[in-house]
């Protein structure tokens, strides 16, 4: 009997607890993760910069042999657009959809406890779409539409970004940030009746300047396609890799301890029940 005097389970041995107010955060970051995925960034960004320099500009020569009858019927369309305005306005685009991630970090207090977190993944998530995308453009080299054009002033087509047309680093980055924006709402906040405006919002933001680079020349459709699809992919992979995995598993909800009081010992466990 003095055995169970001293050895005392705590009553309620599993004692379920509701924390109001609190939520599991739904990503994590890890130190060695974060640091290779910031190498890969930095290494494809230089990797893109050492590649522009044996871009060299067409020549006039050059330009005077195009035919923009070459180019597969999808994509000739481009050839006959040429704006500036659009080409400034898709700047205008690119960059609320970055303040509209912004807006919903700082303005929701759930982001906002969690704005290292977001702003490493995005931070991320820029690194590689960016070096990736330039790697690309320098080596395809392909020339835009607006080159095509005999429209267009001949010393807009003698810079060497007249050879940077795919695939689009604008709609790459437009639609990086929308899916990461939609994909991150969503993730933090599942149940809010918002979550479509702010898919629809981004998505619709991120089309707009797809849609703008089209009208400016600078971009045939299949870089368009091709920059949102890569975009996409990176904007909605990096907040999957960073996702808590199994985060309702009793594992990770599951918290034992020993107990002592100085008169008695025993276990006390405690299982945590999250509510959003």
């Amino acid at each position: 009997m003095r055995f169970f005097h001293h050895i005392t389970l705590v009553a309620g041995l599993f004692t379920a607890t509701t924390v109001s107010g609190q939520t599991q955060s739904p990503y994590e970051l890890r130190t060695g993760r974060e640091l290779s995925l910031f190498g890969i960034g930095a290494a494809t960004g230089i990797t893109a910069l050492v590649l522009e320099k044996a871009v060299d500009p067409l020549t006039p020569a050059t330009i005077a042999t195009l035919d923009r009858s070459t180019i597969n019927a999808f994509d000739r369309g481009a050839t006959y657009r040429y704006s500036h305005t659009a080409d400034r306005l898709s700047d205008v685009t690119l960059a609320g959809n970055v303040a509209l991630l912004g807006a919903l970090t700082l303005g929701t207090q759930t982001m906002r406890q969690e704005v290292k977190t977001v702003g490493v993944m995005f931070l991320e998530t820029a690194l590689l779409v960016n070096g990736i995308q330039r790697s690309v453009k320098n080596i395809a080299q392909r020339t835009r539409p607006y080159v095509y054009n005999p429209d267009v002033p001949l010393a807009d087509k003698l810079d060497r970004e007249a050879r940077q047309s795919f695939f689009s680093g604008h709609a790459t980055n437009a639609f990086a940030a929308a899916v990461f924006t939609g994909t991150t709402f969503s993730h933090y906040f599942p149940t809010s009746r918002y979550r479509s405006v702010v898919w629809i919002g981004s998505l619709g933001l991120a089309s707009a300047t797809a849609v703008l680079r089209y009208e400016g020349g600078l971009h045939y459709p299949t870089d368009l396609l091709a920059g949102a699809a890569f975009g996409s992919l990176v904007g909605w992979g990096i907040p999957k890799l960073h996702e808590v995995k199994n985060r309702s598993s009793i594992g990770h909800r599951l918290d034992i301890q020993p107990f002592s009081n100085g008169q008695a010992n025993g276990i006390y466990a405690r299982l945590l029940v999250f509510s959003r």
